[in-house]
């Protein structure tokens, strides 16, 4: 899994698909995982670092990390 070629990130935290024309604003965490699927990262490694990252619990985490996955999905900005 990784994001698309085409897709443009910016270091703010600003996705904009050229395809279809959406743009989307990352948070914080948004941010860390995009970097660390962009590192090639599993969602398991991601779960890992972020769970050393950031003040939450596993069921939480798991919730919210499979949440932002299937809406990268959803919006077209992963290949898989």
């Amino acid at each position: 899994m990784k994001i698309k070629e085409n897709i443009a990130i910016s270091e703010t935290g600003f996705v904009f698909n050229p395809t279809t024309g959406d743009s989307f604003t990352l948070n914080e965490t948004g941010r860390k995982v995009i970097a660390l699927i962009n590192e090639g990262k599993t969602i398991e490694q991601t779960a890992k670092v972020l769970k050393e990252t950031f003040d939450v619990d596993d069921t939480t985490l798991e919730r919210y990390l499979f949440d932002f996955v299937y809406d990268l999905r959803i919006n077209k900005l992963l290949e898989e």
